[in-house]
């Protein structure tokens, strides 16, 4: 969470009860992001004396996003603050407090589209086929690596495992905004997983129900996975970093190249819109035109120009 509380005031109950539900499902990171703006918002509403959340409308909410766009904040983290805001008038609303979401009548800041860039195939298999001591630790690290790849999960999709979760061939997940969902789990991953479970009681306190555990026996956090992915990229000579959203990356990529289903790789991916999904469509585009400049004769060779993004 954010080094700075949230300011007191006759709204801020209802803040703190939203940002703690929100625990459960989403990353440390995306917490404190939501708690910076919605502490701005908080301010906002406090410099103009508003103490009843049902005076939030659409009017105010554009004052509001107008001011922080005019002070230079950036598209994506005014896209991210209205997403949050979005959230907690939902939150609202079903406390009563709102009649109606306000935000859906503001517009969303327009950004540019960045591609994400996955591990190339070849040296993805060539990483994870890669042996390791066979201590809890690095059989654990494995099972995690694999099951990232196989099922396209996000961090706090992982971390937030149960035994429970783990069905034959199957993996139930939480996502966002509390939503489940069920993503297979490939051979490779099901085979890491039979040996981590059998070596996770060494490690694990009792009764724990984490599926993925720490050296005192706790549920794995983000940061311990997101470090520990980054401690075996270098230890196995991965030449880039290595981040849990890269293998996502990577997964919905080199899936959608084989298959060229968008559908299916949005519903394995949880992604509420389709539009999000199709940014794997660019990359694969992307990947074609880079081929054809290097091979075809009568190409128009220019150099690529190479992007980063994560969406969610």
């Amino acid at each position: 969470m954010a080094e700075h509380p949230t300011p007191q005031g006759p709204l801020t109950g209802e803040v703190e009860a939203f940002l703690a539900g929100l625990r459960r499902t989403a990353s440390p990171a995306t917490l404190d992001a939501y708690h910076r703006d919605l502490t701005a918002l908080l301010a906002f509403l406090a410099e103009r004396d508003i103490d009843d959340w049902r005076r939030l409308d659409a009017a105010l909410l554009r004052r509001f996003l107008g001011g922080e766009r005019a002070r230079g904040l950036a598209p994506r983290s005014l896209a991210r603050r209205r997403s949050a805001i979005s959230r907690l008038a939902d939150h609202l609303v079903t406390l009563g407090r709102l009649d109606h979401n306000p935000v859906a009548l503001t517009r969303a800041p327009r950004q540019p589209r960045h591609l994400p860039r996955p591990v190339d195939v070849d040296r993805l298999k060539h990483f994870l086929e890669t042996p390791h001591d066979g201590s809890p630790l690095a059989v654990r690290d494995q099972a995690m690596l694999e099951l990232f790849y196989s099922s396209g999960l996000r961090l706090a999709e992982l971390a937030g495992l149960d035994l429970v979760d783990l069905q034959p061939e199957r993996v139930r997940v939480l996502g966002k905004g509390g939503k489940p969902r069920q993503v297979p789990v490939g051979r490779h991953a099901h085979r890491a997983l039979d040996i981590w479970l059998a070596l996770r009681e060494t490690l694990a306190a009792p009764g724990e129900t984490a599926l993925f555990v720490g050296n005192r026996g706790a549920r794995l956090g983000h940061r311990a996975i997101q470090q520990r992915l980054a401690l075996i990229a270098r230890r196995r000579g991965l030449d880039e970093h290595l981040h849990p959203h890269r293998l996502r990356h990577s997964f919905a990529s080199h899936l959608l190249e084989s298959s060229q289903d968008l559908r299916a790789v949005q519903e394995l991916l949880g992604h509420a819109n389709l539009a999000t999904t199709q940014v794997y469509t660019r990359l694969d585009w992307q990947h074609l035109a880079a081929s054809y400049d290097a091979a075809h004769p009568r190409a128009r060779r220019r150099p690529a120009r190479d992007h980063d993004e994560e969406p969610s």
